[in-house]
This record gives C-alpha cells, sequence and structure tokens, in this order.
C-alpha cells in the first residue's frame, strides 16, 4: 500500500512499434486505474536484451514508449512512469531471487522454449532467467495487482512462488501478487489471420495497426482484411475476421458488440471494414498528434524521465535493502 492504494505494476518492452492491440488491449485502459492504484509502469528495457539490439534503436524507441504512455492519457504525477535501466534494484533484486529459484522451474517456462525456438542463434542465460528478473520487477514495489493475459499468467505463477519461498525462509518480506483480472482492454487480433493476436513482431506487416501508421495505410490495411464469405455482420466464433473487427470498432467507440451489430445490420462487409479504418484513424490521430507534441518538449520529457527513476528508485530501494539485511548482507553505513 502507498497513500492508501493497492500498488499496481506493468510495462511494456520497447523494442517493435507498439499496435493497435496494444493500445486497446493495455495502454488505454491504464489511463484510468490510477483512480485506485499507486500505479508503476515502466519501459522493460533490460528484458529488451534477450534478443540482440540495436544501441541507438533501442534508446530511441525506449523513450518514444514513454512519451507514449503520457500521450495516451497517463500522468506522469499520479503514477511512476520510468525506465527499469534507470533503477538497478530490479537487476539486483534479480540476482537474489535467481539464488531463490531452481532451474526445474526455468526449463518449463513455455516463453523460453518458444524464444530459443525462434532465437537458436543466441539462446543466452538472460532470456532463460528472464521470469526471474520479471519476478523482480513485480516484487521491488510490493506490488499488490499485476494485469495478466493469458500468456504471461505463468510468468504471474512462478513470481508468487518465489515470493512466498522467500516469506517461507525469511519471514514476511514480500507481498504476494494477485492477478488483476477487472476491467480488461479488448483481445486484438491480427488482420490477416483472426486466430493469433495481433503483434508487434508479426511478419505480415498487413496484419498489424502500429501506432504511428497514417491514415490511408491504416484504411488500406482494414480494406483488406481477412473475413469470411457468410456475408453477415454477426459477434460470433464461426466468423473470427469479423469477429476481431466489431471488436476494435467496439472498444475504439466505447460501445457493445451487440451495438456494433445492431449498427450495421444488413450492411456489407466493405463498407463495414472502411468504418473501422477511419474510426481507428480517427483514434490514433489524436494519439499521434500529442505524441508529436511532447517528442518536441524535449526538457518536460528529460525532467519527467529524472523524477519518475527517482521516485521509482526509492521504493524499490526500500524494499531492496530490506532484502539485501534478511539474506546477511552488511548494512550500508549512512
Amino acid at each position: 500500500m502507498i497513500d492508501g492504494k493497492k500498488v499496481l505494476f506493468s510495462g511494456m518492452q520497447s523494442t517493435g512499434n507498439l499496435t493497435l492491440g496494444n493500445y486497446l488491449g493495455a495502454l488505454k485502459n491504464w489511463v484510468s486505474l490510477s483512480d485506485e492504484y499507486q500505479c508503476f509502469y515502466c519501459v522493460v528495457d533490460e528484458h529488451s536484451i534477450t534478443v540482440r539490439q540495436d544501441p541507438a534503436t533501442l534508446r530511441k524507441r525506449a523513450r518514444s514508449l514513454l512519451t507514449l504512455y503520457i500521450a495516451a492519457g497517463i500522468d506522469p504525477v499520479k503514477n511512476v512512469l520510468y525506465y527499469q535501466s534507470h533503477v538497478s534494484a530490479h537487476a539486483e533484486l534479480a540476482w537474489i531471487l535467481n539464488c531463490y529459484t531452481y532451474m526445474g522451474e526455468m526449463s518449463r517456462m513455455t516463453q523460453f522454449k518458444d524464444k530459443s525456438a525462434k532465437h537458436a542463434d543466441n539462446i543466452n542465460v538472460g532470456l532463460f532467467a528472464y521470469p526471474v528478473l520479471m519476478a523482480a520487477d513485480i516484487l521491488l514495489f510490493q506490488t499488490d495487482v499485476v494485469p495478466v493475459g493469458i500468456d504471461q499468467r505463468q510468468h504471474l505463477e512462478i513470481t508468487r512462488d518465489i515470493a512466498e519461498r522467500f516469506n517461507g525462509i525469511y519471514g514476511d518480506v514480500f507481498t504476494i501478487p494477485e492477478g488483476y483480472y477487472g476491467k480488461v482492454g479488448a483481445k486484438i487480433m491480427s488482420l490477416q489471420d483472426p486466430s493469433k493476436k495481433m503483434s508487434k513482431s508479426d511478419e505480415n506487416p498487413n496484419g498489424s495497426i502500429y501506432l504511428m501508421d497514417d491514415r490511408d495505410t491504416i484504411i488500406r490495411k482494414f480494406k483488406r482484411a481477412v473475413t469470411d464469405s457468410v456475408g453477415c455482420i454477426a459477434y460470433n466464433d464461426e466468423q473470427p475476421g469479423i469477429h476481431n473487427l466489431i471488436d476494435i470498432y467496439s472498444a475504439c467507440r466505447g460501445i457493445t458488440p451487440e451495438e456494433v451489430v445492431k449498427e450495421f445490420d444488413g450492411r456489407g462487409y466493405g463498407e463495414f471494414k472502411i468504418a473501422v479504418g477511419e474510426t481507428v484513424a480517427d483514434m490514433l490521430a489524436s494519439l499521434q498528434k500529442e505524441e508529436a507534441r511532447l517528442t518536441s518538449e524535449k526538457a518536460y520529457i528529460d525532467g519527467i524521465i529524472k523524477e519518475n527513476a527517482e521516485r521509482a528508485a526509492y521504493y524499490a530501494n526500500k524494499t531492496l535493502r530490506k532484502v539485501q539485511h534478511k539474506i546477511g548482507f552488511p548494512d550500508r553505513i549512512r
């Protein structure tokens, strides 16, 4: 608890370009969470280097992502927005937790298996220990709740296991985090393969809408979106392409899927796809305009980076010092 609020932690990697799925599935919904929680939103750049990155590009994308957090409406005063790499306690706690995590637990993690298959030429220790750094991210802030999708539940469970193991040895050190299952964003699928999530790393660029795509590109991608031969705009699992477009339109408009079906009753797929595309383009135009304005305010963004890193480090170091004392490291002379 901080100032009477439970703590919520989440973050995004500073690799690739954010998609409409990232925005509607997470970023857009983070804005309102600060009313109920003390939120820490991290740019998880340390996680990014399990795959080789171009240094200049990584720095640029990290700053762009933090700027997008603010452009999306996340208040950098009410929330703590910071770079993971600017708070050394993440790496320090991760090393300690490595010593309380078992090889068998890590070898069962599905993300390690998946990424090892994709990057067979670079199966590094960081990739293997990735979930321990994620556990450190969460536990540093005595986090109460973590927004999780299906693909992240395994990471939350190992975080809970590590925390409970540590607490069992040393007493009540870590808060045991719970999954956040309140208001969640829409699960947005690929426009070209609606059986898969829209992804930053999609090999087919027409499958994803990127937040910085221009209006013509957005509408063109929606015109090419995969649908079906049924010819009826209905919200069911038998029409995954149309189901996905309805999810996108309803999330952008703030209406229910049933209202979308009613609005487009008797109208064709072509008209519907253009309507979805125009709605998305209008929404992203506002975001892009604000992102451009903030990008030009270099001193303002620099100030937020500095101040928020200090705020994050303050809370993180409180936990880290407690952990270090518990395991027997010498106390620091003040």
